[in-house]
């Protein structure tokens, strides 16, 4: 399809830029495929030596399922840092895959954390920055930073924070989603105790009608002898402001 005298290394390159940057893997494949083969001394073999070309030889790898060709490419070429995100997803999510495949089902979350511990990222697409909780430390304070300012930031806020943490645009919405819940159940549970800090000694929030869950009026039942209080529960949306 393409000839290699009809282009340069460096021309190449650009091609595979341009095609991974359209997400069109399949016209990349073919693309990589034309190319002449990487034998040393040959000018396929300066190729292997332009990072686009590889990246581009990985991310085809990855999604043909042929994990361990991507693992050879990833730990056979050092990258630069602008490639090491990218790749280090495709690390990951190919050990996560190999893992599925074996045991018929989806990874829970410490399972992943397992797969992570046996086979970490190597050096040549790893910044020497250590992840917490699948985020690297730096990512986690930036989206901290980010949610003091506004704990629901719009699209565009998303899209922006995404490009500034190398994370997609969902995993930032479901850290955020995720983080104001925990706070939600932190204020939550700080009322409930504040609550029965104020209950009278040998007392509990169960039984006092003082209890400020248990406050209102009483309206007393057609036909029975007892009262019954009309207890109201503050809703999420009270928790969302």
């Amino acid at each position: 399809m393409f000839p290699l005298p009809m282009f340069t290394p460096e021309q190449v390159a650009r091609v595979c830029e341009n095609l991974e940057e359209t997400g069109d893997i399949e016209r990349l494949g073919r693309f990589l495929w034309s190319l002449p083969a990487a034998v040393p001394g040959s000018a396929g073999e300066l190729l292997n030596r332009q990072e686009s070309v590889m990246r581009a030889r990985a991310l085809v790898a990855f999604h043909g399922g042929n994990f361990e060709a991507l693992y050879q490419i990833l730990q056979s070429h050092r990258f630069t840092r602008e490639s090491h995100a990218k790749l280090q997803d495709l690390w990951l999510d190919a050990h996560y895959r190999e893992a599925e495949r074996l045991r018929g089902r989806p990874l829970g979350p410490v399972e992943k954390y397992r797969i992570r511990k046996k086979f970490p990222l190597p050096r040549t697409i790893w910044d020497g920055e250590q992840k917490t909780h699948c985020f690297k430390e730096r990512t986690r304070s930036l989206l901290r930073e980010w949610y003091l300012q506004d704990p629901y930031p719009n699209p565009s806020r998303k899209r922006h924070l995404a490009q500034a943490t190398g994370l997609t645009p969902t995993q930032v919405g479901n850290w955020f989603k995720n983080r104001r819940q925990r706070d939600r159940a932190a204020s939550a549970k700080n009322r409930l105790q504040q609550d029965s800090s104020l209950l009278p000694s040998g007392s509990s929030p169960e039984c006092s009608s003082e209890h400020p869950l248990l406050q209102g009026s009483f309206s007393h039942r057609p036909g029975t002898g007892a009262s019954t209080p009309d207890i109201s529960i503050s809703s999420d949306s009270d928790f969302e402001s």
